[in-house]
């Protein structure tokens, strides 16, 4: 070490080449409760409708945000396997309404299949017969509701980060959230040790496959994750996690009534806007189901005390984005009760769906979050090793 308390180089140590890179990061990145609500809210829209035209253009507001604003980092990945999903939603629909038939009457027949009686108990219900294109059309406009609900889900998991999701839960989360986190933070640890001790195995001649190779592979495994806990468990109690605050009991017990009652009514609610019948109970069940949940999460939060490091800001973009998703679900509605022939083509008899023109003006709303949003920082390049 030199006088001035530098290295003998002469050179001060400097800061990781990512580190400035990070900081920038963690500055500008939008708050992951923004992605989770905007696509929540798309995904709600898609709940209003049947028409093909305007669930494709809800598909393609989701992707094109996704594929411009998608970090790159691995839990990023999933939005592909959110689509594999809903395509395979689709085909079994298709498939079932095939070979279960449809109960939508239908004049044009595509094919006739080998029809399977059935007894007396099992009346309407049939296997095989006639395929109409009706009834297909009437599958595939229902399958695609479903479709682009889960592929607005993978919207979320491919934008929102979340390690930061859960580090964002109300106190009266926070253990859960702790849990979840220690979950996803062993996960990679157990297949690591599963591939390592199925590697040892075959290099030892013996077999890791079929029972005796899972018996003998997993009691390792579970021995190596038990001892991981247990030392997890002690570095937690020694750090004082579990801590809590003296809360009274009339405030435990109205804290857990506010709770268990709000889900409930979120839970009521939201079944009554997915149902026909339930349009006119399901807005204010849902708006006080939400009200009372969110009052018990908050004295919930009173029994944990904790800060937080680095705590994710909810700033004016968070709000746009959320806005903006929220805007295309409330212009659906108000569309599907102004218009319901729109959002809702007929097959019987089988027309060709029309797009309509301001309730697809309202979708696009849906890509605010694609230019209000920073971009993401660009992939890192891996370093080629010279031949020595």
């Amino acid at each position: 070490m030199g006088a001035g308390g530098t290295p003998s180089g002469g050179r001060t140590p400097s800061a990781p080449a990512g580190a400035p890179a990070l900081h920038r990061h963690r500055a500008t990145a939008l708050h992951p409760g923004a992605w989770w609500l905007w696509a929540l809210a798309l995904g709600t829209a898609a709940t209003r409708t049947t028409n093909p035209l305007l669930l494709t253009l809800l598909v393609t507001v989701s992707a094109y945000v996704v594929v411009t604003r998608r970090p790159h980092a691995p839990w990023s990945r999933s939005y592909g396997a959110f689509v594999k999903l809903a395509l395979a939603v689709l085909l079994i629909r298709l498939l079932f309404t095939t070979v279960l038939g449809s109960p939508v009457p239908g004049t044009h027949t595509l094919l006739t299949l080998p029809e399977v009686p059935l007894p007396d108990w099992a009346q309407g219900i049939r296997l095989g017969g006639r395929v109409t294109a009706e009834g297909l059309a009437f599958a595939l406009y229902d399958a695609m509701k479903l479709a682009t609900l889960l592929i607005c889900v993978g919207a979320a998991n491919a934008l929102a980060n979340p390690s930061r999701l859960l580090k964002s839960l109300p106190g009266a989360l926070y253990e859960m959230g702790v849990a979840v986190v220690v979950a996803l933070t062993f996960a990679p640890n157990l297949i690591a040790d599963v591939q390592r001790l199925r590697a040892a195995r075959r290099l030892r001649g013996r077999p890791d496959r079929g029972l005796r190779g899972l018996l003998q592979v997993g009691l390792p495994v579970l021995e190596g994750a038990l001892e991981r806990s247990v030392a997890l468990a002690a570095a937690m109690d020694a750090r004082g996690y579990g801590r809590t605050a003296d809360v009274p009991a009339p405030v435990r017990r109205t804290t857990a009534a506010l709770t268990l009652g709000g889900l409930l009514g979120v839970c009521a609610g939201t079944y009554g806007l997915l149902t026909a019948a339930g349009g006119t109970y399901g807005v204010p069940v849902l708006l006080a189901g939400v009200a009372a949940a969110v009052a018990g999460l908050w004295l919930g939060g009173r029994r944990t005390v904790r800060t937080r490091y680095r705590p994710d800001r909810w700033d004016a973009r968070a709000w746009l984005v959320t806005a903006s998703g929220v805007a295309v679900a409330a212009l659906l509605f108000l569309a599907a009760a102004r218009d319901p022939a729109a959002l809702h083509p007929g097959v019987v008899p089988l027309v060709a769906p029309a797009l309509p023109l301001w309730p697809a003006a309202a979708v696009l709303v849906g890509l605010i979050p694609a230019f209000v949003t920073p971009a993401p920082d660009p992939a890192p390049k891996t370093a080629v090793k010279e031949p020595s």
